[in-house]
């Protein structure tokens, strides 16, 4: 009894040292397994067991949570932590498990069948003495996984096979799971072989990619670790597998034709998912010659296949794509599966099309673009979302359709990374389009990029919510600045090429103003130029490209700041809003705007000025609803009768003046003498009065 208990108690001294060293992911693994079960008492851990197989698992807190195991429905099971036992009467697992020499330990820990072969092949007089040893021991279920003949082979010990196996199983260093780092390879005690280890993250630990599953069985003489598979000793690179194998023909093939044979047969650590010869038979014959005519597009391929680490079938948890796992070599490992991996790089344009724009794809081949992209040719998709294709699109003329998807297709190859602001791209209907780049976004005139984007061998696609809108598609004119010296300086430099974003509505004439009105224009030609600078930023500024939540900076040609936001899907600038935004012209970009903006640090001019212009505003928006057929909410506001005899203030019109709110719900709109805006269109206006500043478009 008192042996029992000095045994015992120098059991609880080690594992507490143990205890006390730096944990690694098996150990973080298996603490979780102990929150988990806390409940049943004093050291149980929480296994969770894939339904329909024998396999089980320490829990971690993403499987635990989802109730299943890489997606397979799992329940749980509680049994004691390794190195502890139950005692009848008593919760949980309350005792220090014994601890014995590493050929009694196999016992402990159930692995019957590798005691007894350790037995039949004289190996249990060397696991009983003195040393120190680390045995991966097969569980009695990996016994049994083994080809039959291949075990009778091995028991019949005719020229010391099994001792040889069970050496290969064996290395001459005790080994915790801590101390088997992921990667390394371990000597075993046959012919000094190694044994590659993994030791994953999420707690997983293998040996030649067989599982550990009972871990630190602390033995006198070493440390006993089950696992779920017999290993048997490897000789092979992966390359010799490829050249070997009957069903890897293929691959051998475009293997070597790519230059990519030769180096799976160096030194290092991969991973071969292995498509078979009926893999590639399903590419199709004319994608296969395609691919092999291709030789940069051939090793984008085949390197997609291969990875720059051993990861086991455990790691992994493979799909049924895999028909056989873990053919282990002695530089990684090999899958093999039963489709090709096609990589977006090996790809060509078209392919690069997912599911979320099938109706871009499929619209781009109904309407013949696909036939018009040559096979030589690289090109560039703008693939709006099948949620772009409304049925309002889907119902307009075929020829215009063609042409708008024309400017969905650049003439040339341009990844995400070679975009850049103020660049020019044809298109497929050879107009340009501009690219324009913000802190947190990439647009192409007047549409934005989302996240999605990808490279294919002879092009790149880009995902947009939308499609381009269409730009201004005639000649128009801002009729905004007064025929005057002192505006010709503006105007001047407004007709240039350049940048600018103008909120502004955009139609070709006022309505007709009355003689004060015209005077009042005249007389403040200072105050107007001010105001006209501060609606134009010296840039061009897309709403999709603006940061949303917060306040984006524009600095006016006036010289003071534009406060502009982005948020739910509307723009506000200066606290206004912009009804409509984003229609291009080759000189910049137009947003409407409600209400007349003028910079509030600085004096701009008297109030009648600024009640004139927003009165002009007004009717110019009520004007563009009429031309546009569409609906919305305006303020039409009717000014009361004030002494202007001394108005010089430059603050804003007075808040207590009466508006009165109109809905536009039909196709006209009358402008009538009983609101007090407008005597009738003077057709002289434009030319006698102002200088017009012209934004012109081809783009369509």
């Amino acid at each position: 009894r008192m042996k029992l208990l000095f045994v015992a108690a120098f059991a609880l001294f080690v594992l507490s040292s143990f205890d006390k060293a730096d944990s690694s992911a098996y150990d973080k693994i298996l603490t979780h397994s102990r929150i988990r079960a806390r409940k049943e008492g004093p050291n149980v851990c929480a296994l969770q067991q894939v339904m329909g197989t024998k396999k089980k698992y320490f829990s971690n807190c993403r499987n635990w949570y989802q109730g299943a195991v890489c997606g397979k429905k799992a329940t749980v099971l509680y049994e004691c932590c390794p190195g502890y036992m139950k005692l009848d009467g008593m919760r949980g697992c309350p005792a220090v498990a014994p601890i014995d020499n590493v050929y009694g330990t196999l016992g402990l820990v159930k692995a019957t069948s590798t005691q007894s072969y350790s037995d039949i092949s004289k190996l249990r007089p060397e696991i009983e003495g003195s040393g120190s040893y680390t045995f991966f021991a097969p569980s009695n279920e990996a016994w049994d996984l083994l080809d039959e003949q291949m075990r009778s082979a091995l028991v019949s010990n005719v020229n010391i096979e099994l001792y040889n196996a069970l050496h290969y199983h064996m290395a001459n260093k005790r080994f915790l799971t801590k101390d088997l780092k992921n990667g390394m390879t371990v000597t075993s005690m046959y012919n000094d072989l190694g044994l590659l280890i993994n030791h994953y993250s999420n707690g997983i630990v293998t040996v030649n990619c067989a599982r550990i599953i009972h871990g630190n069985q602390v033995a006198t003489n070493g440390v006993v670790h089950v696992i779920d598979r017999v290993i048997s000793a490897v000789g092979n690179t992966i390359q010799d597998i490829i050249e070997i194998e009957d069903d890897l023909t293929t691959l051998a093939d475009v293997a070597q034709q790519s230059g990519i044979l030769e180096s799976l047969g160096q030194a290092g650590h991969y991973t071969l998912f292995a498509p078979t010869n009926e893999a590639f038979e399903k590419l199709g014959s004319d994608v296969l010659e395609r691919l092999q005519n291709d030789k940069e597009a051939l090793q984008a391929l085949l390197k997609f296949h291969v990875l720059n680490s051993v990861q086991c079938s455990e790691a992994i948890m493979a799909g049924s794509m895999v028909l056989k796992k873990d053919i282990v070599t002695t530089n990684g490992v090999i899958h093999l599966i039963d489709q090709v991996l096609m990589p977006d790089s090996a790809k060509q344009v078209m392919e690069l099309v997912g599911s979320s724009q099938s109706t871009f794809g499929d619209m781009v081949s109904e309407l013949g673009l696909a036939g018009e992209m040559r096979a030589d040719a690289e090109y560039t998709l703008l693939a709006p979302l099948n949620t772009a294709f409304t049925d309002e699109v889907m119902s307009m003329d075929q020829r215009m359709l063609k042409i708008i998807l024309e400017s969905h297709i650049l003439k040339e190859k341009v990844t995400l990374g070679q975009l850049y602001n103020g660049q020019q791209l044809e298109t497929l209907g050879g107009k340009f389009l501009r690219v324009f780049i913000y802190r947190t976004a990439v647009c192409l005139e007047n549409a934005c990029l989302i996240r999605g984007s990808k490279e294919g061998s002879n092009g790149a696609l880009h995902l947009m919510k939308t499609f381009l809108k269409p730009p201004i598609t005639q000649t128009t004119s801002f009729c905004i600045f007064p025929s005057s010296p002192h505006a010709a300086d503006l105007t001047d430099l407004l007709k240039q090429e350049g940048d600018f974003t103008l909120f502004a509505p955009t139609d070709m004439a006022f309505a007709g103003l009355s003689d004060s009105d015209l005077n009042l224009l005249k007389s403040d030609i200072n105050a107007l130029r001010t105001i006209l600078l501060y609606h134009i930023n010296g840039g061009v500024f897309i709403g999709g490209g603006l940061e949303t939540g917060v306040t984006n900076l524009l600095k006016s040609l006036q010289g003071s700041n534009l406060r502009v936001m982005f948020a739910n899907n509307s723009m506000l600038v200066n606290s206004v809003q912009v009804p409509e935004s984003d229609l291009m012209a080759t000189n910049g970009v137009v947003h409407f705007v409600n209400h007349v903006l003028y910079p509030a640090d600085m004096p701009v001019g008297s109030q009648e000025l600024l009640m004139l212009l927003k009165r002009l505003i007004t009717y110019i928006q009520i004007k563009v609803l009429y031309e546009k057929v569409i609906y919305c909410y305006k303020d039409f506001v009717q000014m009361k009768p004030q002494n202007i005899n001394n108005a010089t203030s430059h603050k804003v019109p007075d808040k207590n003046l009466h508006e009165k709110h109109h809905r536009v719900l039909s196709k006209r709109v009358e402008i009538t003498r009983e609101h007090r805006f407008f005597s009738p269109l003077m057709e002289k206006f434009c030319s006698d009065v102002v200088i017009c500043l012209y934004f012109h478009t081809e783009m369509y």
